[in-house]
């Protein structure tokens, strides 16, 4: 400005309209900037609410009678709607549900896209897989000795988690507003593979000092929302375990449980929420005690806490998201031979699954030879890929395409659909409880997937990532 009043050759008046001029300038500019820096943030909105039951539905996860009768702590679902600078949104649901049945999430799916308009691609429901949690639906319908007055309740209260999903998700949708995106990764080691340790030998082992054998996946991958004006508002975590640490008859979160409330104690006001990176043949050993599953969800806690502590990487605005169903074929279909013969030797399960379906026989139903597997890929800015799939799916999955794509990469399973056990090539071959023949478990028309499963799956994982990220390789 003194510049400008020391220009010789313009009169006094000349001089005052140039300096306010300036100063008009300088402060255009510098709303400029400020106006160019908001175009680029992101925006994130939250919103949780409580799931624990309040009628006699029964614990999930395991096949048998279970009706709770007190509870640990309340469960819940939560939700974290983002949107960039050019208004493209999507919204994660986690949940302390054990599994979410594609007839109940394909509910919610319809719905969010009448109300909000938000397609299949933007939203992605994933599940803990916690088993003190309570039935939905359909899901694993056969496992249970189950009653018409059980059914009835179980039906009751998942129509009302359709309803509060949809609510939830409209009010995170509604509280979007400025933040920022940062992203790091912790390690805990509670996680074992089962298909390789006996969980009898676990504590001798751990004792000895022996090594663990078969592979795992220790990373906790973590992402931060921040407001403007530093306040931490959210964090979003991962681990690859089953949350089966208490088989018992209390309501609770399990380990991601016992992890989010003591995030949220140590930050008052934070919204913790936890995903399942690939634990479908995890567990956490040894288990079957209070302590031990308040211990793991600790060991949990301390790993994001760590992660808090030290620089993150900041997200930078930008979303891209891309979804398909890949037809999964079975190895087999099921004959009526082959479930008569299953009602006369099966166990109590296969016994209910072939009645059932026979009963679908004689009402002159056929079964489908595949089933529709759901598969996302989420692109944050140029720095985190998250890739979503469907069910019960085996560390591999989360090892190969953390290896294939690189740093950034968070692999989920437990999304949208608790279709079975997902296994990998490797898994497949072995046979066993996770890659042999289960499937009537979960009310499959089949007792096996076929072998080109994780082929079948990698290039649908690989078409995804391309259309949200064309520098992949």
């Amino acid at each position: 400005m003194n510049r400008v009043l020391k220009l010789k050759g313009f009169p006094s008046s000349s001089r005052c309209f140039l300096a306010a001029f300036s100063l008009l300038v300088i402060c255009l500019c510098g709303w400029t900037n400020s106006t160019a820096e908001a175009a680029k943030t992101w925006k994130a909105g939250l919103a949780k609410v409580v799931i624990t039951p309040k009628t006699g539905v029964w614990l999930a996860g395991y096949g048998s009678k279970r009706a709770p009768d007190a509870k640990l702590h309340d469960i819940w679902m939560k939700a974290l709607a983002l949107e960039d600078n050019n208004g493209n949104r999507a919204v994660l649901i986690t949940s302390d549900f054990q599994g979410v049945p594609k007839s109940m999430s394909d509910r919610v799916f319809a719905q969010i896209k009448n109300k909000y308009g938000l397609e299949r691609k933007q939203i992605m429901f994933t599940f803990s897989h916690n088993h003190c949690g309570p039935r939905l639906g359909d899901d694993l319908y056969d496992y249970y000795p189950t009653t018409p007055e059980q059914d009835q309740l179980v039906a009751d209260y998942t129509d009302r988690m359709v309803v509060k999903t949809v609510e939830m998700i409209g009010q995170s949708l509604a509280n979007l507003s400025p933040a920022r995106l940062q992203m790091g990764t912790g390690h805990t080691t509670f996680a074992v593979n089962r298909r390789n340790n006996r969980e009898a030998d676990i504590p001798n082992l751990l004792k000895s000092g022996k090594a663990l054998v078969g592979p795992v996946d220790h990373a906790v991958p973590v992402m931060t929302v921040t407001r403007p004006d530093g306040k931490l508002d959210a964090v979003l975590f991962g681990y690859a375990c089953h949350p089966t640490t208490l088989s018992f008859t209390k309501v609770c979160g399990d380990y991601p449980g016992f992890a989010q409330l003591e995030l949220e104690k140590n930050h008052p006001g934070v919204t913790a929420m936890f995903v399942n990176t690939c634990g479908g043949d995890q567990n956490p050993l040894p288990r079957r005690k209070v302590e031990l599953c308040e211990k793991y969800g600790h060991m949990l806690a301390v790993a994001v806490e760590e992660v808090l502590k030290k620089p993150l990487e900041p997200i930078s605005p930008g979303l891209k998201t891309a979804f398909e169903y890949v037809e999964l074929p079975y190895l087999k279909v099921v004959t009526r031979a082959d479930l008569e013969a299953d009602t006369q030797s099966g166990s109590a399960i296969k016994k209910r699954w072939a009645a059932r379906l026979l009963k679908k026989l004689d009402q002159g139903e056929t079964f489908p030879a595949a089933y529709p597997y759901p598969i996302h890929a989420w692109k944050l800015g140029t720095e985190m890929l998250m890739i979503g799939m469907g069910a019960e799916t085996v560390v591999d999955y989360s090892l190969r395409f953390k290896r294939e794509f690189g740093p950034g990469t968070w692999v989920c399973g437990y999304a949208d659909d608790m279709i079975s056990y997902i296994p990998s090539k490797r898994v497949w071959l072995e046979g066993g409880y996770e890659g042999g023949s289960n499937l009537y478990e979960y009310g499959r028309p089949a007792y096996r997937w076929g072998p080109d499963t994780e082929d079948l799956i990698s290039a649908a994982v690989h078409k995804l990532v391309k259309q949200v990220d064309p520098k992949t390789d």
